[in-house]
């Protein structure tokens, strides 16, 4: 056990415990040892959460940019300096490993680092008038406090990339991780705390998720609810953030094909496939869930694919050869085998691996897993399958793989291999998603725009377009 944790819940600048004494434990899942206990709390501690914030707010908001910023930075600086401790606390209560977990905590760190520099960049406007009589201006403003409600197949990464950018922006934050893995929640507002965040400014509250999730919808106080994780959940937060007309900034579920086409550089493909596919062992939301290759490359293409996912050692993340963890509960280990027994009961080929990991290995471990003779039926071909399973199927031509690859209801990323710049071009202009990696993976940059269309989310985190979700533009109209 890492540390007993009573005190997770931290409001108006104080950590305390829940109002009920009650706990929560938290687990490895990669040994299924208990490794903390956090408070567990609900609806009352939400609501002085959601106080303290908006109490916060005016002061906060009236900051300069760079007054913000300065916070910002620091907790940048800190952040960086602890990457080996946050690191291992991050794959204790995670599972990814120890290598994925470093990268983690950097890629949180850089969205510190930017929005600390935009902080100082909220432009308005001014309007050229029509009238003589008139001036008229835009001004940007904080949209107010925030819900921010967080996944945890990234507990760091995830945080900063909504908390950074509202803190720039001038809003105050009740922050909600998720319950699988509170602790790296809870080092981050230590962080902050120790950075110079002045009280109230962002709360956290861990425990009940529905009593939680509700409060934070259900006041007037809170503006805007930040949201990353299923789609299902999504379409809830949607409905009942009506009543209030809170804006929502929303990333949700994904199903991201690869395309590799027949003028691929199919090492580099293969590579990166794997790579996309088997990152957090396939517990990210824009990892490759279905694989199309061009017929003419498909047996190559596929050969050299299995012989890197043979080279793949699953196990402890804390070990340092490991490359792949567990998947993060016994949820997480059905759906992948459902998955997988959808997809031979409909003709697939087990390709490669295709079964639980077990021997020496107490957690929920699961073999890398490629499978061919796909049909558009099969689960896998629908449905996220939020683990390290990967379908391939051939194509023939450009107009019938666009097609399939569009054929889905989500909209989040897509990838293509191709040495073609115009054909690279021309599919990522008719690719229905809201990010596309050319001979690219890993698209997820502190300066750029993350988001999805269709029913993958509303909204943009990242770059100068992800501190538009935390401000409203405030109109003035002046008579002369």
């Amino acid at each position: 056990m890492i540390e007993t944790l009573v005190k997770s819940i931290f409001i108006d600048g104080k950590w305390q415990t829940a109002e009920s004494d009650q706990t929560e434990t938290v687990y490895n899942p990669a040994t299924m040892d208990a490794i903390a206990d956090v408070s567990y709390g609900g609806k009352a501690e939400t609501k002085k959460a959601i106080d303290a914030a908006h109490k916060a707010f005016s002061s906060w908001s009236d900051l300069t940019g760079r007054e913000r910023s300065k916070i910002l930075y620091k907790a940048h600086e800190i952040m960086l300096e602890e990457t080996d401790r946050l690191a291992k606390i991050l794959t204790t209560e995670q599972g990814k490993p120890l290598k994925e977990a470093a990268g983690e905590i950097k890629s949180a760190a850089s969205f510190l680092l930017w929005y600390a520099e935009e902080a100082s960049r909220s432009y308005g406007e001014w309007l050229p008038s029509s009238i003589k009589s008139k001036r008229m201006l835009v001004i940007p403003q904080p949209v107010g406090v925030v819900g921010a409600i967080t996944p945890w197949n990234f507990p760091a990464s995830m945080i900063t990339r909504k908390i950074a950018p509202a803190l720039a922006a001038g809003c105050t934050v009740v922050l909600k991780p998720a319950p699988e893995t509170p602790l790296s929640a809870i080092e981050i507002i230590k962080i902050l705390e120790r950075a110079g965040l002045p009280n109230g400014v962002v709360n956290l509250v861990t425990g009940d998720a529905e009593a939680i999730g509700t409060t934070l919808l259900t006041s007037k106080n809170v503006r805007l609810i930040t949201f990353t994780g299923s789609t299902k959940v999504g379409k809830y937060l949607m409905r009942e953030s009506a009543n209030h007309v809170k804006k929502l900034s929303l990333e949700l579920g994904g199903h991201a094909p690869i395309i590799v086409f027949d003028d691929a550089d199919l090492e580099k493909a293969a590579a990166m496939s794997l790579a996309s596919k088997f990152r957090n062992n396939g517990q990210t939301c824009i990892c490759a869930n279905r694989l199309y290759v061009h017929e003419s490359v498909q047996e190559k293409f596929t050969k050299l694919l299995i012989e890197k996912v043979r080279e793949l050692k699953v196990g402890y993340g804390l070990d340092a050869d490991t490359d792949l963890g567990p998947l993060i509960n016994q949820q997480a280990s059905q759906k992948v085998q459902t998955h997988l027994d959808d997809a031979v009961e409909k003709g697939a080929r087990i390709v490669y691996g295709g079964k639980r990991l077990n021997g020496d290995l107490n957690g929920y471990f699961y073999h890398p897993t490629v499978l061919s003779e796909i049909t558009d039926d099969m689960l896998v071909m629908n449905e996220e399958t939020f683990g390290p399973v990967i379908p391939i199927q051939p194509f023939s031509d450009e107009d019938s793989v666009i097609n399939k690859a569009n054929d889905t209801d989500y909209g989040l990323a897509a990838y293509i291999f191709t040495e073609n710049t115009s054909r690279a071009i021309r599919v990522s202009e008719k690719l229905e998603y809201g990010i596309v990696g050319v001979n690219d993976v890993f698209p997820a940059v502190a300066e750029a725009p993350f988001g999805g269309i269709k029913q993958s989310g509303i909204g943009k985190e990242g770059g100068h377009y992800g501190m538009h979700e935390f401000l409203e533009m405030k109109f003035v109209s002046m008579g002369i």
